[in-house]
Order: C-alpha cells, then sequence, then structure tokens
C-alpha cells in the first residue's frame, strides 16, 4: 500500500527513534534507516535532507508524543494529587515514558546541535510549566502545601533525570523498588504530605500506592 506523505514521514521517525535507541546518534545512519524499512537512501533523504535534519525531527517526534501523554494525564478529572503523582510516576524511570536511553542520547548531542538542543530546552520547559501549573493548582484548592511551585516542578525534575540516568548507564546500581520509594518520598516531602493525611482517600497518602499505568 502506498503510504501518503505525512504516513510515510511519520514512519521514518518512528524507524529512526529506534535506530538512535540502537545505535546512537553518532553512530546511526540514513542507510540504517532506509534499511530497516527496506526502502532507499534516497526516500529517507526526499522527506530529510540530512541526518541532522531527520535526528532533530525524530527527537521532536518523540518530545511531542511524550508531551502529549503528560497532557493527557495531567487533564483527567480528579485530584491535582492524584494527576501529579501520575504524571511523575509515568515519567520517572520505573515508569512508560519514552525510553530513555533516547533522551540521554539527545542530552549529550545536544551540547553539540543547536537544533537538537532546542528541541530537548523546549520538552524540558513545558514538562516544567505542566508540572508547576498542577502543583499550584492543587495548592489553591488545599490539597498540599508548597511555597515554590516552580522550584519543586525542578528539583523533581532533576531527580528523576539523574535516576534515569543512573538506571540506564549503570543497570543494577538503583533497583527498581528503591527508585519508585525515592520518587514517593521525594514528591511527599515537596508536597508537605506525611504518611497519611487527614481528608485523603485510600491511595492519596503522600507514600501510599500509585496509580495504575497507562500503555
Amino acid at each position: 500500500m502506498r503510504l501518503g506523505v505525512a504516513q510515510r514521514r511519520e514512519e521514518l521517525l518512528r524507524a529512526a527513534i529506534r535506530q538512535i535507541e540502537e545505535r546512537g546518534v553518532s553512530a546511526v545512519r540514513i542507510a540504517d534507516v532506509a534499511n530497516a524499512l527496506g526502502v532507499s537512501n534516497a526516500l529517507v533523504l526526499y522527506h530529510f535532507s540530512t541526518k541532522e535534519k531527520l535526528v532533530a525531527a525524530a527527537f521532536t517526534y518523540a518530545a511531542e508524543d511524550d508531551l502529549a501523554h503528560l497532557r493527557k494525564l495531567l487533564g483527567r478529572r480528579t485530584t491535582a494529587l492524584r494527576r501529579l503523582r501520575a504524571a511523575v510516576r509515568w515519567y520517572a524511570p520505573t515508569g512508560q515514558a519514552k525510553g530513555w536511553r533516547l533522551w540521554i542520547e539527545g542530552w549529550a548531542v545536544a551540547l553539540r546541535e543547536p537544533a537538537l538542543r532546542d528541541v530537548t530546552r523546549d520538552l524540558d520547559r513545558q514538562w516544567k510549566a505542566a508540572l508547576t501549573e498542577v502543583i499550584a493548582e492543587g495548592v489553591t484548592r488545599g490539597e498540599f502545601r508548597c511555597p515554590d511551585p516552580t522550584g519543586t516542578a525542578l528539583r523533581l525534575t532533576a531527580l528523576l533525570d539523574g535516576l534515569a540516568v543512573q538506571m540506564t548507564a549503570y543497570p543494577g546500581a538503583v533497583s527498581r523498588t528503591r527508585t519508585q520509594q525515592w520518587v514517593d518520598e521525594a514528591l511527599a516531602r515537596e508536597l508537605g504530605l506525611g504518611e497519611r493525611e487527614p481528608g485523603l482517600g485510600e491511595g492519596e497518602s503522600g507514600l501510599g500506592e500509585g496509580e495504575p499505568r497507562e500503555g
């Protein structure tokens, strides 16, 4: 079946993401993406004139996918605390966010590639802004206490990113159970929650069980 332009671009971007995760940005070639789909190098270059443009577009595609899922989690009709915990646990290296190897590759290359740096910086900015907004909402509703939602969003993101690097670069250095415990404890501390805050329902305690994960 002949694919339309938009469908073909999406197919190429998905293939590029898989190749970057497997080979790394520096090693991946246009030919690797083409061979993975059984198409010609010329077809890939028709849609993305250089490898650099293909890589930047692939990271943009991955970022948009992650942000769409984040907005879905934060747009649920439930408490700010439940939405915040669901988002943090999904993004954590023990959750189901985009493969962390991809983003670690992106961070490394972004040090030298301005186009990719813009992509990763924009994703980081939007992620922090979304967390800050839901934290501020929870404070306004009296669900928890947080004098600095912006600072809390930055600290939580830094913790999650750092744990992801440890778990990805050094498998076995930190267990999934311990990582999830640290994430839960950090969230509870930042929001001024004890093990069981008055007025919180089952599953809403600071260190209680998390939300069911979405695929």
